[in-house]
């Protein structure tokens, strides 16, 4: 579970004293400081397939991106800022970025094509407060990737499976597409990815096996 820590505080004090500390990962929600909880193994083994595949696609094409390792996002208007599971920089557009060069920040949609979160104990997180901002920062391209059927039944369905949740920036709001078993990802960002479900389900087992 997620530990909440102390007063609220704002953006430059949480950066000034929070992430990276110990090796600890924290997040800022609504100026509350949040200690995240120590991944799984299975989530990162599934962190590491999907930067590996990712990184593939992007230097196929030749694109100018990359995915860093501690990079914050924050949305404009409020006081949070998240450590994403995984990030997808359009570094071109580093430039235009005011929080870039003083705390690895970035605030605008046209430097992230693409987020991913693999969902965990705190899954609301990911399936509520993340989406909201993600959606309303204009970020293109959202993957809620939860392998262990943690979500609520309005997101996943009943009986909960292991369900990939794709979200898409369509006139302001996203439209969100399901993928499970042997379903091809459908991503705006790599339409030529060729990916499932499952085989994104079972990089979490390669550590078991």
């Amino acid at each position: 579970m997620t530990q909440v820590l102390g007063k609220v505080v704002t953006f430059d004090e949480f950066v000034a004293k929070y992430p990276d500390r110990r090796g600890q990962r924290y997040e800022l929600y609504d100026g509350v400081v949040v200690e995240m909880p120590q991944p799984t193994g299975d989530h990162e083994e599934i962190v590491v397939f999907l930067s590996t595949k990712i990184t593939l696609e992007y230097s196929r094409l030749s694109l100018t991106y990359g995915i860093p390792k501690t990079v914050l996002v924050k949305p404009l208007e409020n006081e949070s800022a998240y450590s994403l599971d995984l990030l997808l920089l359009n570094l071109t557009n580093l430039v235009n970025e005011p929080l870039w060069k003083k705390a690895s920040t970035v605030t605008k949609a046209a430097s992230i094509p693409l987020v991913i979160e693999v969902v965990s104990t705190n899954w609301r997180d990911d399936y509520l407060k993340k989406y909201a901002d993600y959606e309303e920062m204009g970020i293109p391209e959202y993957w809620i990737v939860d392998y262990g059927a943690l979500g609520g039944r309005e997101f996943i369905g009943k009986p909960k499976q292991p369900t990939i949740l794709v979200c898409c920036l369509e006139e302001g709001e996203y439209r969100v597409s399901k993928f499970r078993g042997d379903n091809r990802i459908q991503s705006p960002t790599f339409p030529e990815l060729d990916l499932t479900a499952e085989q994104i389900f079972s990089a979490g087992t390669v550590g078991n096996s």
